[in-house]
């Protein structure tokens, strides 16, 4: 296991040479190349003066050249500061801002508005007339191919300020030192059986946690990445009939799509071994449905920002259970604790908030010290905001976000033990349910529905379907049928976006 993102890129081009490491849209690169790349656009970066803990913000869209510029700037000991494409410029100067940002690499044409309303020096991804820099100019420069290039970073620098979502307000810059991103990297891998065999296909967002996770094992243990700008159900189907993927990962949005995709059965996806699915809960009905029309096993995951990736998994070659998160990644520790005493683990089958403790923490939240106690005890476990339970063998199962739960005249109702229900129905591709304001029980569930192609279904349908599985204070008391789900821009539903809706 390498010490640095760095060492891992030059260390897997040392062991795999030509062999194809990324497949992008418009160019496919080696292993060495992608090292050369990243090495000369290193030097280039340095010459403009960046220094070992400046942040470098990337808000490049998926592709060669967010990889090219990850690994350049932690070759320099530079800190990546990783910004969503479909992030807005107002978000992502708050978060230059707020992380102090000495340069930005941005997308050709989200470079030239952000250049003029910046501190921090803009260096565009293609060429364009309204920067004056350019990766593309800047990889033109052979001059430093023949040049070596020290790593200025150790296991305990920073490497990354990933901004949580945001949805509770302004987002928070999560610190993670090179140690975390290396661990985690060896530790998913491990628990998955990803090798240099395999060959995966993601549209998961590079920016991400979880995309960031997939792209490093990808680097690291010699596999091929496919890697697509964006989730489209067709090109990603195409990508793994194409390139005879052995891994696809994604999102519960993303499997749904390709479920309610009329053109499904038409793809050959008979090479794949394993498909990943986090970021969110999915019904289990789903989840049975991915795995029969996909001919593999469905592992569930689950991550954090603040943990560099995932916390916990399934091991790929051992048991497992759909619906749970599985058991945490070794070196990792979880318990569930009461909502109202993080000093009292709960037993099995109790809702309780999950927390987590080891080397994957991260170090702390960027500039914000109240934030970092609160979310830190001082014993070094972490509050995850996530309710849990257990079974009394260790496997942990969602059940909600804290904030998210709705309750109904002094009940808690879980939105996701609602989705599931409801998912079950034969007209459901997708659901999300959140709370309504009622003037009696305060709040009370209501289900937004994206029905399958070619199917219909009536707000009755939907309440009878739910009246035998669910206690009647859970069943939804009012269903909005609607063409698609509102997302973060990582993929997940904003429960929260639908519940202050007039839909």
């Amino acid at each position: 296991m390498e010490a640095t993102i760095g060492l891992m890129l030059t260390a897997a081009a040392e062991r795999f040479g030509s062999k194809p490491a990324v497949v992008a849209v418009d160019r496919t690169l080696s292993f060495v190349e992608l090292d050369r790349l990243s090495t000369r656009f290193a030097h280039s970066l340095r010459k403009l003066g960046l220094e070992p803990g400046d942040r470098v913000t990337l808000w490049v869209e998926n592709g060669w050249r967010w990889m090219v510029a990850y690994y350049a700037v932690l070759k320099l000991g530079g800190i990546v500061n990783p910004c969503n494409i479909l992030l807005t410029s107002d978000e992502v100067r708050f978060i230059v801002g707020d992380c102090g940002a000495k340069f930005v690499i941005a997308a050709r044409e989200k470079a030239g508005p952000l250049s003029s309303s910046l501190r921090a020096r803009v260096i565009s991804d293609k060429l364009t007339d309204a920067v004056e820099l350019s990766m593309d100019a800047l990889l033109a420069d052979h001059s430093s191919d023949d040049r070596s290039l020290d790593i200025w970073a150790d296991a305990d620098s920073a490497s990354t300020i990933g901004y949580t979502s945001g949805t509770t307000g302004h987002p928070k810059g999560a610190v993670l030192k090179h140690s975390t991103i290396v661990l985690n990297t060896a530790m998913t891998s491990l628990m998955h059986g990803r090798t240099s065999g395999d060959v995966v296909v993601s549209a998961l967002p590079c920016t991400h946690v979880y995309g960031n996770i997939v792209m490093n094992s990808a680097i690291t243990y010699g596999m091929t990445l496919v890697l697509l700008p964006r989730f489209d159900e067709r090109e990603v189907l195409q990508a793994i009939q194409q390139h005879r993927a052995t891994l696809f990962e994604g999102v519960p949005t993303m499997f749904m799509r390709m479920l309610n995709f009329s053109d499904l059965a038409q793809f050959d996806l008979s090479s794949l071994r394993v498909c990943t699915v986090g970021g969110q809960t999915m019904p289990i009905s789903k989840m049975e449905e991915v795995e029969r029309r996909f001919g593999c096993r469905l592992i569930e995951l689950w991550g954090m920002t603040e943990l560099g990736g995932l916390g916990t998994t399934h091991p790929h070659n051992g048991p497992r259970r759909l619906g749970s998160i599985g058991i945490p990644l070794p070196l990792t520790h979880t318990k569930v604790v009461a909502i109202d005493d993080a000093h009292r683990e709960l037993p099995p089958g109790e809702v309780g908030e999950l927390m987590i403790r080891g080397p994957l923490v991260m170090q702390g939240y960027f500039g914000n010290d109240a934030a970092t106690h609160t979310t830190i005890e001082a014993d070094g476990w972490m509050h995850t905001g996530d309710l849990v339970r257990s079974d009394a063998d260790g496997y942990l199962y969602v059940v909600d976000r804290a904030k998210e739960v709705i309750i109904s005249g002094g009940y808690n109702i879980y939105p996701a033990e609602v989705e599931r229900i409801v998912a079950q129905h034969p007209a459901v591709a997708m659901v999300a349910v959140a709370a309504m304001h009622d003037e009696l029980k305060g709040q009370v569930p209501k289900a937004f529905i994206v029905p399958k192609n070619g199917m219909t279904c009536s707000a009755q349908d939907i309440i009878e379907h739910c009246k035998p599985h669910l206690a009647s204070y859970k069943v939804p008391r009012d269903i909005a049928l609607l063409d698609d789900l509102p997302k973060t821009s990582t993929g997940k539903i904003l429960r929260r976006m639908l519940a202050t809706s007039k839909i």
